[in-house]
């Protein structure tokens, strides 16, 4: 007689468990819907997309990057190589221009040298020339002395040999015929001959050591 009693007691006690979750899910599910609808009215509205010209064509895509690859370790030495080599040439071209202007220079020294040995050597001559002028000049000034004092009788002479300063009568006599020469030394005063003597001997020596 009892069990019959609970089946009706067990299935409203579940029909009622039913309705309190159906009310809770409802609730939640209410609240939710209030809980979206304020914020979506606080976002403001998305503007209205621009009108695209027909003419205008669409930006293109920016290029990609492309992938940056690690530099090949043989490369990097061989492009090092090139440059060394590169910059020894350039410092041996220099070289090779500093020499070849050096060489230019020095020829042209050479030449400049060249000339003025030519221009000393030509006025050498020249004064050679003119020293042999003079000399035969002098020569022969000293030789017309000689022939007048050569034409003179010794005593007269003697008595102006007398007076004469010793360089002028060495060379008087040095140049006077050794017959020409005895008389008028031996009519001169003996002091003066003696002095005349003694530098004619010396005259005559450092000319024939100078030759």
């Amino acid at each position: 007689m009892i069990r019959p009693r609970l089946l009706p007691v067990a299935i409203a006690a579940m029909a009622g468990l039913f309705v309190v979750k159906a009310d809770g899910l409802i609730g939640l599910l209410r609240g939710d819907a209030a809980v979206v609808a304020p914020a979506r009215a606080a976002d403001p509205p998305p503007p209205p997309p621009a009108p695209v010209s027909a003419a205008r064509p669409a930006p293109a895509p920016p290029p990609q990057a492309l992938p940056v690859s690690a530099p090949d370790p043989a490369t990097v030495a061989e492009r090092a190589l090139l440059e060394q080599l590169r910059a020894r040439r350039v410092e041996i071209e220099a070289r090779e221009q500093a020499v070849v202007a050096q060489e230019m220079v020095l020829q042209a020294t050479e030449r400049r040298l060249a000339r003025r040995v030519e221009e000393l050597g030509a006025l050498q001559q020249r004064l050679e020339a003119l020293d042999r002028a003079r000399t035969d000049r002098e020569e022969a000034g000293w030789r017309g002395l000689v022939r007048t004092y050569e034409a003179m009788r010794p005593r007269d002479a003697a008595a102006i040999f007398n007076e004469l300063e010793m360089p002028v009568l060495v060379e008087i006599i040095d140049r006077m015929g050794e017959r020409k020469a005895a008389p008028v030394i031996g009519a001169m005063r003996a002091e003066q001959a003696r002095l005349v003597t003694a530098e004619l001997a010396r005259h005559r020596a450092r000319r024939t050591a100078a030759n």
